[in-house]
């Protein structure tokens, strides 16, 4: 006899069962069956690995803000992600309860779309929610099934030791001499470096293969050096002075690993984890440098007139560093000339509206660059708070997506580290890049009150433009660069815009 049983099953929706009424059915509930008549869980709503930046190919799962059973709802913080830009907390989308945490906080490299959480509706058993087969993790009772039994494979020792002939690598010559000849080289055991095969070991394989030709004998099996057998006296005091042979059993392929309290063994290196901002960094740098034609170009600018602005505005207890200036004074140099303003959009240049600064900060992860928005129309004070405040935030990793994304024009300050001067790497799809040194006194000629020559102090700082030849020429690069400095060297100029 059956039964029409229809199930609620959370977000699944109704479904109708066929069941057996006598073996199935029980007092105070029933079981979820499988087309073949075996268990089933609750139906999940699934929880994957988002983008949360442009860029972004896979994440780091940082801490997991719910646990396994507790309710959330539409926003709550569900899990911090580390993308290729910064650490980001992940909200959720949906109501329901945490039932299954699939990707363990700490997890790295998890690519984008991969099964990280499940959730099931409130009221719903959590515990008996179904677990995908392709979730990643282990099987529903994969702990009963006993894992089937695999044939023993013996590792060859030291006196053993062959090479595949996927494995074994020959140098130019010894390739030659094996070709030419016909042989076959997968019984030779090298004794170069790394396991390859020398000129050396392929000659000693053609005097065996020839000698056996000769004796009308098969192949010998592969060379075994044998052990050392002491000279007879008399002919030790003949016998010529002989160079050391090589061991028949050749060095690692495998460099040895460093012992922690011991000396480093020769060869031996030490593993660096790199982070999702790094690796993103070198990929972008890399392609930036072989895509982009960079052109550059150098000048110097007199801080004088800044630094005795500076000074002034300390009195009145106005804190701004020189950095400050030197976004105020960036932003409104591009606009007066909005054509640098711009970017490579893959086909043509596209100029931007909006003057937004992109300003590198070192973390420990790597250099992000957060943006201060529509930096021309914000005074100096305004743009020191806004530039504290996103250093801040970069080096906690708390930046929002749309505080690193996008930008018209970046700054690379290294003045701070006394760097007098370097080249930057552009950003893509940004057109240029401003690198910053620090400042230097320098005595120039100049004239007194009385119109005598006179040597003064100069506080000197040199910047240098990186430009993509594309959107900028050198031409407009260095319109841009004599602007700017007149810019800096007059702080009043600024002050109007």
């Amino acid at each position: 006899m059956a039964a029409s049983l229809t199930l609620r099953l959370g977000r699944a929706g109704l479904w109708k069962v066929m069941v057996s009424a006598a073996p199935h059915l029980r007092q105070g509930g029933c079981r979820f069956l499988r087309s073949g008549g075996t268990l089933q869980g609750i139906p999940p709503l699934k929880v994957f690995m988002p983008a949360l930046s442009p860029t972004m190919e896979e994440g780091n799962v940082v801490k997991w803000l719910k646990k396994e059973g507790e309710v959330v709802n539409a926003g709550d913080a569900l899990c911090e992600i580390e993308t290729d830009k910064a650490v980001v907390t992940m909200e959720s989308s949906d109501d329901g309860v945490l039932a299954k945490i699939v990707v363990e906080e700490g997890s790295k490299n998890v690519h984008l779309g991969t099964l990280i959480a499940l959730l099931v509706d409130e009221g719903e058993d959590w515990k008996q929610v179904e677990i995908p087969a392709d979730s990643g993790g282990p099987p529903p009772h994969a702990a009963s099934v006993a894992p089937p039994t695999q044939p023993e494979v013996s590792l060859p020792g030291k006196g053993d030791y062959r090479h595949g002939k996927l494995g074994v690598r020959l140098s130019p010559a010894a390739r030659q001499i094996l070709d030419t000849h016909g042989i076959d080289w997968s019984s030779v055991v090298p004794t170069g470096p790394r396991g390859i095969i020398t000129k050396e070991d392929a000659l000693k394989l053609l005097a065996q293969k020839g000698q056996s030709k000769a004796e009308g004998r098969a192949p010998p099996p592969p060379l075994v050096s044998a052990p050392p057998q002491a000279p007879h006296p008399a002919e030790t005091a003949k016998a010529p002075p002989t160079t050391p042979t090589t061991a028949a059993h050749p060095r690692p392929l495998v460099p040895p690993l460093s012992v922690p309290g011991q000396p480093p063994a020769p060869g031996s290196f030490s593993e660096i984890p790199a982070s999702n901002i790094r690796r993103v960094i070198a990929k972008r740098l890399t392609e930036s440098k072989s895509t982009v034609p960079h052109a550059y170009a150098t000048t110097d600018c007199d801080l004088g007139a800044v630094l005795k602005l500076r000074k002034e505005l300390a009195k009145d207890d106005v804190k701004v560093s020189l950095n400050d200036f030197i976004i105020k004074v960036t932003a409104v140099t591009l606009k007066q000339m909005p054509e640098v303003n711009a970017a490579w959009d893959g086909e043509a240049p596209r100029q931007l509206h909006s003057v937004d600064i992109s300003v590198a900060v070192a973390t420990e992860r790597g250099i992000i660059t957060p943006i201060i928005r529509d930096a021309a129309a914000k005074g100096v004070q305004d743009i020191a708070a806004s530039a504290k405040a996103l250093a801040k935030k970069a080096r906690d990793g708390k930046l929002l997506p749309e505080e690193y994304q996008g930008g018209s024009f970046s700054i690379s300050n290294l003045g701070m580290f006394g760097i007098s001067e370097f080249v930057a790497v552009i950003n893509p799809p940004q057109a240029c890049i401003l690198a910053v040194g620090t400042s230097r006194s320098e005595l120039r000629l100049g004239e007194d009150e009385e119109g005598n020559p006179k040597l003064q102090p100069h506080q000197l700082m040199r910047v240098t433009l990186s430009s993509d030849g594309r959107v900028v020429d050198n031409e407009l690069a260095s319109k841009f660069l004599k602007n700017f400095k007149d810019n800096l060297e007059n702080p009043a100029i600024c002050a109007l815009h």
